[in-house]
């Protein structure tokens, strides 16, 4: 799968290990990088089994959540020009093959 990021920021600090060391601690820091690696080798988003994936609510299942460890989860939404809809007018997860990373935030509540 394709990853891109909110920001050149979230990017630069998802792509360092130095990086997401100095803003997260070690177990986190680990999980962001296995985890962006789980979503690039998967075919679609539907295929990541890890990480237990549920959708943010108010979104209208336009965003996703992947967990991390210690409450912490990376928040993602598709990112094809024109989404892939289902019957019921849904994003359909099982044929994006394009996310944009949005926020590493800690779970609220």
């Amino acid at each position: 799968m394709e990853i891109a990021f909110r920001s050149k920021s979230l990017r630069d600090t998802c792509e360092s290990a130095n990086m997401l060391q100095e803003q997260f601690d070690s177990n986190v820091a680990e999980k962001v990088k296995h985890r962006l690696a789980d979503l690039r080798a998967a075919s679609s988003v539907s295929d990541v089994v890890l990480g237990s994936l549920k959708e943010i609510a108010n979104t209208q299942g336009e965003k996703l959540s992947i967990d991390l460890c210690d409450g912490y989860q990376i928040i993602f939404q598709a990112n094809h020009i024109e989404l892939p809809l289902s019957a019921d007018g849904k994003v359909d997860w099982s044929v994006v093959t394009r996310i944009k990373v949005l926020n590493i935030k800690k779970e609220s509540g």
